[in-house]
Protein backbone atom coordinates (compact mmCIF):
# COMPACT_ATOMS: atom_id res chain seq x y z
CA UNK A 1 0.00 0.00 0.00
CA UNK A 2 1.41 3.93 -0.69
CA UNK A 3 -0.36 7.10 0.58
CA UNK A 4 -0.81 9.94 -1.76
CA UNK A 5 -0.99 12.99 0.88
CA UNK A 6 0.61 16.74 1.49
CA UNK A 7 -1.29 18.65 3.96
CA UNK A 8 -1.73 17.98 7.64
CA UNK A 9 -4.74 16.35 7.59
CA UNK A 10 -3.11 13.93 5.01
CA UNK A 11 0.05 13.71 7.31
CA UNK A 12 -2.11 13.05 10.30
CA UNK A 13 -3.71 9.87 8.43
CA UNK A 14 0.20 8.97 7.10
CA UNK A 15 1.14 8.52 10.66
CA UNK A 16 -1.48 6.95 11.66
CA UNK A 17 -1.85 4.23 8.60
CA UNK A 18 2.25 3.58 9.23
CA UNK A 19 1.85 2.65 13.07
CA UNK A 20 -0.70 -0.71 11.62
CA UNK A 21 1.10 -1.02 8.08
CA UNK A 22 3.66 -1.20 5.60
CA UNK A 23 3.59 2.26 3.75
CA UNK A 24 5.49 1.29 0.09
CA UNK A 25 6.15 5.26 -0.48
CA UNK A 26 4.35 8.55 -0.02
CA UNK A 27 3.17 10.12 -2.94
CA UNK A 28 3.37 13.98 -2.05
CA UNK A 29 3.72 17.72 -4.26
CA UNK A 30 6.94 19.41 -4.75
CA UNK A 31 8.32 21.16 -1.94
CA UNK A 32 7.27 24.92 -2.85
CA UNK A 33 7.81 28.04 -0.81
CA UNK A 34 6.52 28.82 2.70
CA UNK A 35 5.46 31.36 5.29
CA UNK A 36 6.96 34.68 5.37
CA UNK A 37 9.98 34.39 3.97
CA UNK A 38 8.89 32.43 1.04
CA UNK A 39 11.53 29.79 1.41
CA UNK A 40 11.15 26.46 -0.30
CA UNK A 41 10.15 23.81 2.26
CA UNK A 42 8.78 20.12 2.17
CA UNK A 43 4.80 19.46 2.79
CA UNK A 44 3.77 18.38 6.18
CA UNK A 45 3.62 14.79 4.90
CA UNK A 46 6.63 14.51 3.80
CA UNK A 47 7.79 15.59 6.85
CA UNK A 48 6.17 12.63 8.88
CA UNK A 49 7.52 10.13 6.27
CA UNK A 50 10.98 11.07 6.80
CA UNK A 51 10.92 10.88 10.66
CA UNK A 52 8.93 7.20 9.75
CA UNK A 53 11.46 6.32 7.11
CA UNK A 54 9.11 5.94 4.22
CA UNK A 55 9.88 6.54 0.87
CA UNK A 56 8.72 9.81 -0.48
CA UNK A 57 7.83 10.13 -4.72
CA UNK A 58 7.33 13.85 -5.61
CA UNK A 59 6.71 14.30 -9.24
CA UNK A 60 5.62 17.89 -10.79
CA UNK A 61 2.98 16.02 -12.59
CA UNK A 62 1.44 12.97 -12.31
CA UNK A 63 1.22 11.81 -16.25
CA UNK A 64 3.09 8.52 -16.89
CA UNK A 65 3.38 7.94 -12.91
CA UNK A 66 3.51 4.04 -12.08
CA UNK A 67 1.72 3.52 -8.79
CA UNK A 68 3.66 0.60 -8.22
CA UNK A 69 0.96 -0.41 -5.60
CA UNK A 70 -1.76 -2.21 -5.39
CA UNK A 71 -3.57 0.22 -3.02
CA UNK A 72 -3.23 4.53 -2.85
CA UNK A 73 -4.74 5.95 -0.03
CA UNK A 74 -5.26 9.37 -1.34
CA UNK A 75 -5.83 12.03 1.60
CA UNK A 76 -5.30 15.79 1.34
CA UNK A 77 -2.94 15.19 -1.31
CA UNK A 78 -4.22 18.27 -3.52
CA UNK A 79 -4.01 17.46 -7.16
CA UNK A 80 -6.56 15.21 -9.53
CA UNK A 81 -5.17 11.76 -10.00
CA UNK A 82 -4.98 11.08 -14.01
CA UNK A 83 -7.80 8.78 -15.39
CA UNK A 84 -5.32 7.11 -17.15
CA UNK A 85 -3.82 5.98 -13.70
CA UNK A 86 -6.78 5.07 -11.57
CA UNK A 87 -7.08 1.07 -13.45
CA UNK A 88 -3.68 0.75 -12.39
CA UNK A 89 -4.20 0.16 -8.83
CA UNK A 90 -7.24 1.11 -6.30
CA UNK A 91 -6.97 4.27 -5.49
CA UNK A 92 -9.30 5.06 -2.53
CA UNK A 93 -10.16 8.56 -1.20
CA UNK A 94 -10.42 9.97 2.03
CA UNK A 95 -12.95 12.49 2.57
CA UNK A 96 -13.84 14.64 5.57
CA UNK A 97 -17.59 15.07 4.44
CA UNK A 98 -20.37 12.83 4.34
CA UNK A 99 -20.38 12.43 0.39
CA UNK A 100 -22.30 13.68 -1.52
CA UNK A 101 -22.20 17.29 0.48
CA UNK A 102 -19.21 18.82 0.00
CA UNK A 103 -17.28 17.09 -2.62
CA UNK A 104 -14.24 19.49 -3.38
CA UNK A 105 -11.10 21.34 -1.92
CA UNK A 106 -12.01 22.33 1.16
CA UNK A 107 -15.23 20.49 3.01
CA UNK A 108 -14.48 20.99 6.35
CA UNK A 109 -14.41 25.10 5.87
CA UNK A 110 -17.74 24.65 4.09
CA UNK A 111 -19.44 22.78 6.55
CA UNK A 112 -18.78 25.21 9.63
CA UNK A 113 -19.22 28.05 7.45
CA UNK A 114 -22.62 26.44 6.84
CA UNK A 115 -23.22 26.16 9.81
CA UNK A 116 -23.24 22.63 9.71
CA UNK A 117 -24.50 20.49 13.10
CA UNK A 118 -22.47 17.24 11.47
CA UNK A 119 -19.78 16.46 9.25
CA UNK A 120 -17.91 13.50 8.54
CA UNK A 121 -15.68 11.20 6.85
CA UNK A 122 -15.79 9.05 3.48
CA UNK A 123 -13.77 6.55 1.92
CA UNK A 124 -14.65 6.23 -1.57
CA UNK A 125 -13.22 4.81 -4.98
CA UNK A 126 -11.18 7.38 -7.20
CA UNK A 127 -13.32 8.51 -9.52
CA UNK A 128 -12.48 11.00 -13.31
CA UNK A 129 -15.92 12.68 -11.83
CA UNK A 130 -14.45 14.61 -8.48
CA UNK A 131 -15.37 13.21 -5.01
CA UNK A 132 -18.05 11.21 -6.65
CA UNK A 133 -16.58 7.58 -7.06
CA UNK A 134 -18.64 4.72 -4.96
CA UNK A 135 -18.38 4.51 -1.32
CA UNK A 136 -16.80 1.85 0.50
CA UNK A 137 -17.31 3.07 4.14
CA UNK A 138 -19.03 6.46 5.83
CA UNK A 139 -19.12 7.60 9.23
CA UNK A 140 -20.37 10.80 10.92
CA UNK A 141 -19.87 12.73 14.13
CA UNK A 142 -21.11 15.73 15.00
CA UNK A 143 -19.65 19.43 14.81
CA UNK A 144 -19.75 21.34 18.27
CA UNK A 145 -20.80 25.14 18.39
CA UNK A 146 -17.22 26.13 19.08
CA UNK A 147 -15.02 23.91 17.33
CA UNK A 148 -13.55 25.33 14.64
CA UNK A 149 -11.50 23.41 11.08
CA UNK A 150 -8.63 22.39 13.48
CA UNK A 151 -11.23 20.65 15.97
CA UNK A 152 -12.50 18.47 13.04
CA UNK A 153 -9.79 17.34 11.20
CA UNK A 154 -8.54 16.14 14.89
CA UNK A 155 -11.39 14.18 14.87
CA UNK A 156 -11.80 12.71 11.15
CA UNK A 157 -7.87 11.96 11.01
CA UNK A 158 -8.44 8.79 13.66
CA UNK A 159 -11.81 8.07 11.98
CA UNK A 160 -10.32 8.01 8.80
CA UNK A 161 -7.94 5.50 9.88
CA UNK A 162 -10.07 3.10 11.58
CA UNK A 163 -12.31 3.31 8.57
CA UNK A 164 -9.75 2.43 5.94
CA UNK A 165 -8.89 -0.59 8.06
CA UNK A 166 -11.94 -2.46 7.63
CA UNK A 167 -11.96 -0.83 3.88
CA UNK A 168 -8.93 -2.27 2.98
CA UNK A 169 -9.05 -5.54 4.62
CA UNK A 170 -12.39 -6.30 2.39
CA UNK A 171 -13.15 -3.54 -0.09
CA UNK A 172 -16.76 -3.45 -0.92
CA UNK A 173 -18.30 -0.35 -2.68
CA UNK A 174 -21.87 1.10 -3.35
CA UNK A 175 -22.48 3.86 -5.97
CA UNK A 176 -22.58 6.86 -4.26
CA UNK A 177 -26.03 9.96 -5.43
CA UNK A 178 -25.65 12.98 -6.54
CA UNK A 179 -29.24 13.68 -5.12
CA UNK A 180 -28.16 16.27 -2.00
CA UNK A 181 -24.52 17.19 -4.06
CA UNK A 182 -22.87 20.10 -2.67
CA UNK A 183 -19.19 21.54 -3.49
CA UNK A 184 -16.71 23.03 -1.48
CA UNK A 185 -15.08 25.75 -3.43
CA UNK A 186 -11.27 26.33 -2.58
CA UNK A 187 -10.72 29.38 -0.16
CA UNK A 188 -10.21 32.09 -1.55
CA UNK A 189 -9.11 35.35 -0.64
CA UNK A 190 -12.73 37.00 -0.72
CA UNK A 191 -13.63 34.38 1.59
CA UNK A 192 -11.07 35.37 4.37
CA UNK A 193 -12.57 38.85 5.02
CA UNK A 194 -15.03 39.27 7.59
CA UNK A 195 -18.10 42.03 7.08
CA UNK A 196 -19.19 43.05 10.34
CA UNK A 197 -22.60 43.93 9.08
CA UNK A 198 -23.29 40.19 8.34
CA UNK A 199 -25.25 38.36 11.41
CA UNK A 200 -23.11 37.87 13.90
CA UNK A 201 -23.21 33.65 13.92
CA UNK A 202 -22.28 34.26 10.46
CA UNK A 203 -19.22 35.94 11.49
CA UNK A 204 -18.28 33.40 13.99
CA UNK A 205 -18.45 30.41 11.96
CA UNK A 206 -16.16 31.96 9.29
CA UNK A 207 -13.62 32.53 11.85
CA UNK A 208 -13.93 29.28 13.28
CA UNK A 209 -14.03 27.72 9.69
CA UNK A 210 -10.71 29.22 8.54
CA UNK A 211 -9.17 28.88 12.23
CA UNK A 212 -6.24 27.95 13.75
CA UNK A 213 -4.47 27.32 9.64
CA UNK A 214 -5.52 30.21 7.64
CA UNK A 215 -7.49 33.17 9.40
CA UNK A 216 -10.21 35.32 8.65
CA UNK A 217 -9.08 39.28 7.83
CA UNK A 218 -10.58 41.94 8.94
CA UNK A 219 -10.11 45.76 9.76
CA UNK A 220 -10.24 46.48 13.75
CA UNK A 221 -10.18 49.63 14.98
CA UNK A 222 -8.72 51.07 11.28
CA UNK A 223 -5.86 48.63 11.46
CA UNK A 224 -5.74 44.95 9.38
CA UNK A 225 -5.84 42.22 11.46
CA UNK A 226 -6.58 38.49 11.45
CA UNK A 227 -9.21 37.17 13.47
CA UNK A 228 -8.52 33.76 14.95
CA UNK A 229 -11.02 33.46 17.55
CA UNK A 230 -14.43 35.32 17.94
CA UNK A 231 -17.88 34.66 20.14
CA UNK A 232 -21.69 36.67 19.88
CA UNK A 233 -22.09 38.55 22.49
CA UNK A 234 -25.49 40.43 22.84
CA UNK A 235 -26.25 40.09 18.86
CA UNK A 236 -22.93 41.06 17.81
CA UNK A 237 -19.67 39.48 16.54
CA UNK A 238 -16.99 39.95 18.95
CA UNK A 239 -13.31 38.96 18.31
CA UNK A 240 -11.54 37.38 21.44
CA UNK A 241 -7.88 36.18 19.66
CA UNK A 242 -6.67 38.22 16.87
CA UNK A 243 -3.19 38.86 15.37
CA UNK A 244 -2.53 42.64 14.29
CA UNK A 245 -0.53 42.85 10.54
CA UNK A 246 3.43 41.92 11.53
CA UNK A 247 2.64 41.25 15.68
CA UNK A 248 2.25 38.31 17.50
CA UNK A 249 -1.51 36.61 18.69
CA UNK A 250 -3.08 38.38 21.02
CA UNK A 251 -6.64 38.49 23.32
CA UNK A 252 -8.73 41.43 21.53
CA UNK A 253 -8.45 43.27 25.23
CA UNK A 254 -4.94 43.53 24.32
CA UNK A 255 -5.00 44.63 21.05
CA UNK A 256 -7.37 47.76 22.71
CA UNK A 257 -4.92 48.34 25.48
CA UNK A 258 -2.12 48.41 23.03
CA UNK A 259 -4.02 51.02 21.04
CA UNK A 260 -4.28 53.17 24.34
Amino acid sequence: MAVAATAPFGADVLERLASRHDIAYLLTRPDRPRGRGRDIGPPPAKVVAGRLGIEVRQPERLAGFDPDADAVVVVAYGALIPAELLDRALWLNVHPSLLPRWRGAAPVERAIMAGDRETGVTIHRTTAELDAGPIAAEQAFSIGPEDDAGAVYARAAPLAAELLEGVLADPQFAPQPDEGATYAEKITADDRRLDWSAPAQEIVDRVRALSPHIGARAELEGRPAIVWRARVADGRAVPVEVQPEGKRRMTYEEFLRGLR
